[in-house]
């Protein structure tokens, strides 16, 4: 019984997912302890770890919860739990707020930078869920929440901004904001009978992709600059190239008159994407740290 809890938890809060943002996270740590020379702490890194997994878990659940009507009205998400009723409203939220508190909990023990950031996080995280009904620039806003992650758990090593790891929260900004407008072509029908903001609900499909090609070309550009200004070798550029054609990939997986390969692109093409840039990335940094 307990064991079948835990798993519809895991899935409220698509845990898989978390593969999405965890690789930028650890980037963002060896960063600090590499490239900004900082020390490695086995606690701090446990610390970063937790912190995302509150974080992530508070946004993903919060969403579920403030969208439970919505996902009952849509097919595609009517089997989701709350809707489905496998997890009741109210114990939805007491896991929200669980979470938040564990996550502003964790940062205290950071450092104080990160723990007075930490409202601003959780605002920004949880704010996501609302925007879909007033702004189709609400992929962006997701891509703002998921691009915290590397910034974050540098902050969380060195206590102060640097501009290589604000470059590379942008490059997940832009690139988590990409696909998230692949993946709600989906619902592009929906959400104008339902009159919700989406990319494609405003420009329809054809102009959606467009609009996530852009978006995908700057995330490329930024981890061109990345490698460039960070200084690194020929393992990061071999990482940076598959992720620049994971990017190309998802691309030519969806069309604008077929859908039937969107999750394809969202989680194996992502998925895959997201883990071979950081460790190359990270394998690069310690193969010629100085």
């Amino acid at each position: 019984m307990a064991s079948q809890t835990i798993r519809n938890y895991l899935s409220l809060v698509k845990f898989s997912h978390t593969i999405f943002a965890m690789p930028f996270a650890l980037t963002g740590f060896f960063l600090a302890v590499t490239w900004a020379g900082e020390p490695f702490s086995l606690k701090l890194f446990g610390l970063v770890v937790l912190c995302m997994v509150f974080a992530r878990s508070a946004a993903m659940a919060f969403n579920r919860w403030l969208d439970a009507e919505i996902d009952r009205r849509n097919p595609r998400t009517a089997k989701r739990e709350i809707p489905a009723g496998i997890i009741s409203p109210g114990n939805a939220l007491y896991f929200i707020i669980g979470n938040v508190v564990l996550f502003m909990a964790t940062t205290w023990f950071i450092n104080l930078l990160c723990f007075f950031l930490s409202p601003v996080a959780i605002i920004v995280v949880l704010g996501y869920s609302y925007t879909k009904r007033f702004t189709p620039l609400c992929h962006l806003v997701l891509g703002v929440g998921l691009s915290l992650a590397p910034i974050g758990a540098f902050l969380a090593v060195t206590g102060y901004f640097s501009l290589l790891p604000v470059l590379l929260s942008v490059m997940v900004l832009c690139w988590v904001s990409g696909f998230d407008i692949i993946y709600s072509l989906q619902d592009e029908d929906f959400d104008r009978s339902q009159q919700l903001h989406s990319i494609p609900a405003w420009l329809g499909k054809p102009g959606a992709l467009r609009f996530s090609e852009v978006l995908h070309v700057i995330t490329a550009a930024l981890a061109i600059a990345i490698g460039l200004m960070g200084g690194f070798h020929w393992v990061y550029w071999i990482g940076a190239a598959v992720f620049i054609g994971m990017l190309i990939t998802q691309h030519k997986l969806v069309k604008p008159d077929d859908l039937s390969r969107v999750n394809i692109a969202f989680m194996t093409s992502n998925g895959i994407a997201s883990v071979v840039y950081a460790v190359f990335a990270i394998a690069d940094m310690f193969i010629f740290k100085n």
